[in-house]
């Protein structure tokens, strides 16, 4: 491809993303020397006037939090996989001028358990119920052959957790986060929750314990990420996921396939080895 082709990550904060590391190893790795990738702080209130602005020379977008959601009436179109959670994190700004939305955390998710050998699991649990626990959901309709249980803090936090179960054909039961140790011996543990959120749970880590998936890259490793591997069990991190899901992004991108993985997951381990 020639000529400059533009795409940047919105959010709000967004000054500790990863994302134009990634991006940038990929545009490196792949040889294409026009392309840049910026980080943008923009809230809510901001984002409709930054994608009316978008020229011809932009090809996507990356969103965190808090557009995921607000972006959606600003697309022409969106995935079966971003309405399944009406979320969106991936935007493709076509050659017609049309606006695409996706959401390449689902199968970012999906791709980061294969990875390390989880294809299917007979149980597993989440803790946590914000956004990404409904992507961790819709992951889960995919893998998981039978009941999903999800931790949760509040009544109305279980109430959106069923209901996102019951849209994804997930089979969810809800457990209060006061037994919250007991999510530690399914075999697949996805943990969504803010830093130092599961701390307490680290002297509960069984003996044998299967698989963690936990979403945060900094800190790294968490407290139960440390005590989880210390126990010989195996740890899937926040770096894989964002790995994994910026691949997706690059390919949809560029067009360029595959994107280059590797290159990738180097770049963003020196970033924070660097921080």
């Amino acid at each position: 491809m020639t000529g400059p082709h533009r795409a940047a990550v919105l959010g709000s904060p967004i000054a500790h993303s990863l994302s134009p590391v990634l991006h940038r190893a990929a545009y490196t790795a792949l040889g294409l020397d026009g392309w840049s990738y910026d980080r943008f702080e923009t809230d809510e209130a901001a984002l409709p006037g930054f994608v009316e602005g978008l020229d011809s020379s932009w090809a996507g977008l990356s969103l965190t939090m808090p557009l995921k959601r607000a972006v959606i009436p600003l697309l022409d179109e969106i995935s079966e996989t971003a309405s399944s959670v009406e979320a969106v994190n991936t935007v493709v700004l076509t050659a017609d001028g049309r606006r695409v939305g996706d959401n390449t955390d689902i199968p970012g998710m999906i791709a980061a358990l294969r990875e390390r050998g989880v294809e299917k699991t007979e149980s597993a649990a989440v803790l946590g119920a914000g956004a990404t626990a409904s992507s961790a959901l819709a992951a889960l309709s995919e893998i998981c052959t039978g009941t999903v249980t999800a931790y949760v803090r509040s009544r109305e936090r279980g109430d959106q957790m069923r209901g996102w179960g019951e849209r994804l054909g997930v089979d969810v039961r809800i457990a209060d986060w006061a037994e919250a140790e007991q999510a530690l011996r399914a075999p697949l543990v996805i943990a969504t929750t803010p830093a130092g959120a599961t701390d307490a749970l680290t002297g509960s880590v069984p003996k044998a314990p299967g698989t963690l998936f936990d979403v945060l890259y900094e800190p790294w490793p968490t407290g139960l990420a440390a005590a989880w591997a210390a126990r010989g069990g195996a740890v899937v991190g926040g770096l894989d996921l964002l790995v994994h899901q910026a691949v997706l992004q690059v390919e949809q991108m560029t067009g360029r396939t595959p994107a280059p993985l590797a290159a990738m997951r180097q770049a963003g381990e020196q970033a924070l080895a660097a921080r």
